[in-house]
């Protein structure tokens, strides 16, 4: 059963947390896929991880391009995994299909987005009465994380 972690960004943009947390997971060895809402937020999403840092590198594609399978870092609007990612980050919203195949799920959600909040509250719910194991780390006025639950 996958690990399921919540992060709530209440201090900083899911533009500027997600690359540092995409980072730690290649350090681990392990592919991702982000999935967003939409086509125009994965486009957008594109675009951030290229230019987020002039110091750092984060091989990405979106599932649109060839040789999505080849690929360290997947994005898209859909369901596919063709990198074969063990981690996906859930963003605005996006919800699965499934949590099968996974290592690790992380719903990422933005704190002033009420639609956000909402549908991270009740994937917590669904998701913990089903007995998997969840966590929720929300950020500090630092913009570190910080297990809550």
């Amino acid at each position: 059963m996958a690990e399921v972690l919540f992060y709530h960004l209440t201090e900083s943009s899911l533009e500027d947390a997600l690359p540092s947390l995409l980072e730690k997971s290649l350090a681990r060895g392990w592919r991702a896929v982000v999935q967003t809402a939409g086509e125009e937020r994965r486009d957008a999403l594109d675009v951030a991880l290229w230019t987020y840092s002039d110091e750092s590198f984060l091989a990405h594609a979106t599932a649109r391009e060839p040789f999505a399978e080849d690929q360290p870092v997947l994005l898209t609007a859909g369901e596919e995994n063709p990198n074969g990612s063990t981690i996906r980050f859930l963003v605005d919203g996006a919800v699965p299909a499934s949590l099968e195949g996974y290592e690790r799920i992380v719903f990422m959600f933005d704190g002033s987005d009420e639609a956000q909040v909402a549908t991270a509250r009740e994937q917590w719910k669904t998701l913990k009465a089903s007995g998997n194991d969840v966590a929720y780390w929300q950020q500090t006025p630092e913009r570190r994380w910080e297990r809550k639950a």
